[in-house]
């Protein structure tokens, strides 16, 4: 079935194989096993379940947690020939019945649903009356409530699957989840002698940096400016956050949208409508509003603050590049930004082994923040991936220039001052002492007769914190958990404070500019677009940008070699090949 399942691949999506981890993936699900797969986002976790759908009989049930997300899986298969529908809280009840039908009646192979769906007796009962093959579940991570986005309603997938008049084969799929996730997805879901897959977290084409130090405002202003024919997201942690730094930016004259909670349904939907028809090049959301978009052609993700944990982080960046090409994820960071995600967590999070837990990710992030170490060696270490290189050579603590500087004695400095503090105390008390602050509880203490009491007091009270922080992401020092954290010192300070240790450390550069478009790339790009307003779909529904970007490179000029190019199949050949060929054409002739 497999040789069969690469013929589709080649006939719907235009690519001649299956990416490293997918043929393993979808052989499982094709010998009928319940399948679990982790896979990075962008590598093509849709197909796994998609290309089986046109091989089984019946419906191929999905479950997805976003209407937007659906609506742009649907838009996307329907271009590609593949009837495929959804059902979720934007339909009536007789449209619900009538798509139901039609599935019992073969006339659609994927039927998307929201996990709400699956506590209605009304779904229930409709959806008996189908013969789902195959059960596909989505985000699969929102099951678990040590996940980064629990959703109570994918609690009911167990319970639906069970009253089920024949059991489907059930595949789950995630991007984000450490191995304690896993096992807690793999239990709830009931998953049978399931075949688990992880492929890797890694997206080779991302470059990650995090700049501390700078103004914020200043470093958007700057990059967007160098980059603004690139399309691109801002993540902020609050709403006014978000308001403000879209009303910099449509004053400044850049094609914006902006997405929060605080938005009517109607906004966000027009907003985000227009960001994936390309009118907007940039959007602005908060964290902790989930966009679900599957646009391909982000070339960007700046957060501009610190988010809560390392799995949304992660999530969030990841929806630069899907297509492929190399995108920029960066983050800035303020120390402010430890304030109020702390303080998101203390409103949203009542159960107190969870609040721990979602202190204990935080810190994490904040480790990631002050990390000198490769950063993509940082995140994939975190979700548990095994060989992972020194150095990835694309991320801005890799490609740093700089030499590394002996900070040996400022450590000793803070080791001894933490040590004199009877290690009871936070990183801005401590840095305060370092600084020779007379503030009133620092004098209530006596810490202005230690010997460390102002020993670094030519150091900027910022810095102080940041090489705390930096220590602590170095395993030299670590931090309690709770809502007021303590400085302790781990044993690797010890040989620092008697001299037999050096610590090495070098400061962090971004990144350049991102690469320039061609000529032919932008022609191709213009046609794609009036394509797709013509059609009434986003312009990546046509082409995604690394197939204009072969196209430009290579310049087929008949339908044989149009259907070399990765991401042009039969159905896309047919209906926009002839315009893309003579648009070729044209540009190759103008140019001799």
């Amino acid at each position: 079935m497999l040789e069969e399942a690469e013929l589709l691949l080649q006939k719907y999506y235009g690519y001649p194989k299956f990416r490293e981890g997918q043929t393993k993936i979808i052989s499982s699900i094709l010998q009928k096993n319940d399948t679990f797969a982790v896979m990075p986002t962008g590598a093509g976790k849709s197909i796994c379940f998609q290309i089986p759908a046109l091989l089984f009989e019946g419906v191929t049930l999905v479950i997805s947690p976003l209407i937007s997300l659906m609506k742009d899986q649907i838009d996307s298969l329907n271009s590609l020939g593949i009837p495929a529908t959804f059902i979720n809280s934007s339909l009536t009840p007789r449209v619900v019945d009538e798509r139901i039908h039609q599935a019992s009646l073969g006339a659609f192979r994927l039927l998307y649903v929201a996990p709400e769906r699956l506590e209605l007796e009304s779904f229930v009962e409709l959806v008996k009356s189908l013969d789902i093959t195959l059960l596909a579940i989505d985000e699969s991570h929102c099951v678990s409530q040590w996940g980064h986005d629990f959703r109570p309603s994918y609690r009911q997938i167990g319970p639906f699957i069970k009253r089920l008049p024949k059991r489907p084969v059930v595949a789950a799929f995630t991007a984000t989840a450490t191995p304690e996730v896993q096992e807690d997805i793999v239990k709830l879901l009931a998953l049978q002698k399931a075949q688990i897959f992880v492929t890797g977290f890694d997206r080779e084409n991302l470059s990650f940096s995090v700049v501390r130090g700078e103004n914020k405002r200043d470093f958007l202003t700057h990059y967007i400016a160098a980059n603004h024919q690139h399309s691109g997201i801002i993540y902020a942690a609050t709403r006014k956050e978000v308001d403000q730094i879209y009303n910099l930016l449509i004053k400044q004259g850049y094609a914006a949208g902006k997405y929060h909670a605080g938005l009517s349904d109607g906004e966000r939907i027009r907003n985000q409508e227009a960001f994936l028809y390309d009118d907007y090049k940039i959007m602005v959301a908060t964290n902790a509003f989930g966009m679900g978009i599957d646009k391909s052609n982000v070339r960007y993700v700046i957060h501009y603050n610190l988010p809560k944990n390392m799995e949304s982080y992660y999530q969030e960046a990841g929806r630069a590049g899907r297509d492929g090409g190399p995108s920029e994820c960066i983050l800035l960071f303020a120390p402010q930004d430890i304030v109020i995600q702390k303080f998101l967590i203390e409103q949203t999070v009542y159960s107190p082994v969870r609040k721990n837990n979602e202190l204990k990710k935080l810190q994490t992030m904040v480790d990631y923040a002050h990390s000198p170490r490769c950063l993509r060696r940082f995140i994939l270490e975190y979700f548990g991936e095994e060989r992972v290189p020194e150095e990835c050579g694309n991320c801005g603590n890799c490609n740093d220039q700089t030499e590394l500087s002996d900070i040996t004695l400022e450590a000793q400095k803070i080791f001894s001052c933490i040590f004199r503090m009877h290690e009871q105390y936070g990183v801005t008390m401590v840095a305060d002492v370092l600084k020779g602050s007379n503030a009133k509880k620092i004098l209530q203490q006596r810490f202005n007769t230690l010997p460390t009491f102002g020993i670094m007091k030519e150091t900027p009270l910022s810095e102080i914190k940041d090489r705390i922080n930096s220590l602590v992401s170095e395993d030299y020092l670590q931090l309690t958990q709770g809502k007021y954290p303590v400085v302790k010192l781990q044993p690797k300070a010890s040989p620092v404070l008697k001299g037999e240790l050096k610590v090495m450390q070098k400061t962090i550069q971004r990144k350049a500019k991102l690469e320039q478009d061609d000529s032919l790339f932008e022609t191709l790009r213009k046609l794609r677009r009036e394509i797709a307003t013509r059609e009434g779909v986003p312009p990546y529904i046509i082409f995604a940008d690394s197939t204009l970007s072969e196209m430009s490179k290579y310049k087929p000029t008949t339908s044989k070699e149009l259907l070399t190019i990765k991401g042009v199949g039969e159905s896309k050949l047919g209906k926009y090949g002839s315009m893309f060929i003579d648009a070729i054409a044209n540009y190759s002739e103008a140019s001799k």
